[in-house]
């Protein structure tokens, strides 16, 4: 496995954004950084601002922010000036309907052209604006809505009729559900019409002054136990996403982008509106599900530039094989970004090997708001590493001492929980209505983020696993990434998820879970070869037991649920699977 890809020569386009790493960390301020934003005209910062009027006011409404790809073949595209007028009559909508600042504004929609328009016109009108998953059953929009206390839904009529109109009477709060155009262009009894809505409101809106610190985003994120959690982001964000989105993903005005990512989870937010929109790029948003063909076309079609997508995306991509991407003409791709959950060594390696540049992975959650560490255009990649933190984050591995404080370790050998000071714009702010569950996440004067982790000589950051995934096995902690990470090396497997199993004599055992590249079948036999590649390249480690399995437990996001594969494996109880890859509809 290649341990190091060399960055490249400077590019025919120029150099990338961030040149030189140590000397962007040593000169970095966020205050410097807040000064290439303009701010409100009359004070202040918004985030719908920062990313739609302020370049129509620099000369540049004719640009396209915009261009949709529909599942059933439509193309559309949204100048920054038609941005403007759409989240101004939104705003107006909001006003009309009297959402007043701090009120919760809910989506619940594919990826279509009104869902932007929504979230960029409530932030706007300094409303909380909360995404949904469109693929939530009615249970976890019911919660969701509760837990937020929502004024104001946008869904459409099918997701209406389907999941919504049988929970609206548990949510009291629920003032105003509006229909958006798709698919059906009039709305039931009981709600309002889009397009009498928008029809009616005026095209000129002017943001009142907004707070820095005024909560401008709410994003659900489950946990593995209880209710979900709702990580309470303000307009200062926005800085960290320009940052990020100009350091982290090389976005250069004017680059065709594209984050595969759907705003039902913070990417599709953070740099899936936010971060494109703020640096002035062009965003493709594609409203049709994970097809091969249909991504590759987009990438030449489109002339993508920057592409930021998922680990699992990438593995699928890679099981249906090298020739698609070969039989198109993606010169264009400059940058290739991961997130959503650590990215094998295998798949950074395939994408240097099929497209002449490396997926760069990085890392961050949803309470951080935006990426925290990342590699670079300009640095080498490590494959399977996070990169190194962002310039303005200051990283660490901590563990406990003596003393019964966190201590920063500096062994390289030793790993321990990633810890941030909390010191960036875009951390979030609490919990909604949960202080205690807050507060709980800090320490010491760290923000402690639950994933164990180790730094190298060279300072490169290495994910282990989630705390609560760690495996002690016969005195051994053991990471499932790095294991599952080296049983994807075997040429029958596309994808692994790892759990502990308790053990009489080793207290825990680890076991594997396996899906097939295609044409590939499931026997006794290769489940013995498997058993014995692991026991060659991971000794103590390797997994006692290896199943098959159709396909992996998976979030929307792309994240293996490992919890969930622990819990159908011992009968316990499964907690929340709301956000679960083809939940209940």
């Amino acid at each position: 496995m290649t341990t190091r890809i060399e960055k490249r020569a400077a590019a025919v386009d120029g150099p990338p954004n961030l040149v030189d790493y140590e000397q962007a960390r040593a000169s970095f301020s966020w205050e410097a950084s807040r000064h290439e934003l303009d701010g409100l005209p009359d004070g202040g910062l918004n985030i719908a601002y920062e990313a739609v009027d302020r370049h129509v006011r620099s000369g540049h409404g004719s640009q396209t922010a915009v261009i949709w790809r529909g599942k059933a073949g439509a193309r559309k595209e949204i100048t920054y000036a038609d941005l403007e007028r759409l989240t101004n009559q939104l705003a107006n909508v909001l006003a009309s309907l009297g959402v007043e600042a701090g009120e919760r504004v809910y989506s619940l929609a594919g990826r279509i052209p009104e869902l932007y328009v929504c979230a960029l016109g409530a932030l706007k009108h300094r409303a909380i604006f909360c995404p949904l998953f469109s693929a939530f059953g009615p249970e976890p929009i019911a919660e969701r809505l509760q837990l937020g206390e929502a004024k104001v839904l946008f869904t459409t009529e099918r997701l209406y009729r389907r999941r919504v109109a049988q929970i609206r009477d548990r949510v009291p709060t629920l003032e105003h559900v509006i229909i958006l155009p798709d698919p059906k262009p009039k709305a039931p009894k009981g709600t309002i019409d889009w397009n009498d809505a928008m029809g009616n409101a005026s095209a000129e809106y002017r943001i009142a002054p907004t707070d820095p610190e005024m909560p401008a985003l709410l994003h659900f994120t489950s946990g593995t136990t209880g209710t979900p959690k709702g990580a309470l982001h303000v307009h200062e964000a926005v800085l960290t996403h320009y940052v990020t989105g100009k350091l982290a993903l090389d976005l250069r005005p004017g680059d065709i982008y594209w984050c595969t990512a759907d705003p039902g989870w913070v990417t599709g937010t953070s740099y899936g509106i936010t971060a494109p929109l703020v640096n002035r790029v062009t965003m493709v948003v594609d409203e049709a599900e994970f097809d091969p063909q249909r991504w590759y076309g987009i990438l030449e079609e489109e002339r993508v530039q920057v592409w930021y997508t998922a680990p699992t995306a990438i593995r699928m991509l890679m099981r249906s094989g090298p020739e698609l991407p070969r039989s198109r003409d993606l010169s264009n791709l400059r940058f290739m970004a991961s997130v959503g959950e650590p990215l094998n060594p295998q798949a950074v390696v395939w994408g240097y090997e099929v497209f002449g540049k490396p997926f760069h992975d990085n890392w961050w959650q949803t309470e951080t708001g935006g990426i925290m560490i990342s590699n670079y255009a300009s640095m080498d990649v490590k494959p399977g590493s996070m990169g190194k933190p962002m310039p303005g984050i200051t990283a660490a591995i901590v563990r406990e001492g003596d003393d019964g404080r966190l201590h920063a370790v500096d062994d390289p050998k030793k790993d321990g929980e990633l810890a941030l000071r909390p010191d960036w714009p875009s951390l979030f702010r609490g919990y909604w209505n949960n202080q205690d569950r807050y507060d709980a996440c800090f320490r010491d004067g760290w923000y402690l983020t639950g994933d164990l982790a180790r730094r190298d000589e060279e300072g490169y950051y290495w994910f282990v696993g989630r705390a609560d995934d760690v495996i002690k096995s016969a005195g051994h902690l053991i990471g499932p990434f790095e294991v599952e990470s080296v049983i994807m090396r075997h040429p029958a497997v596309a994808e692994v998820g790892v759990i502990g199993k308790p053990d009489p004599v080793a207290g825990t055992i680890i076991k594997a879970f396996v899906s097939l590249q295609p044409g590939r079948q499931w026997s006794a036999e290769l489940q013995k070869e498997l058993l014995g590649f692991g026991r060659k390249n991971l000794g103590t480690a390797a997994p006692r037991e290896i199943d098959f399995t159709e396909s992996l437990p998976k979030t929307r996001s792309g994240k293996i649920m490992r919890r969930l594969l622990k819990a159908r494996e011992l009968g316990l109880p499964e907690g929340d699977t709301s956000t679960l890859e083809g939940g209940s509809s």
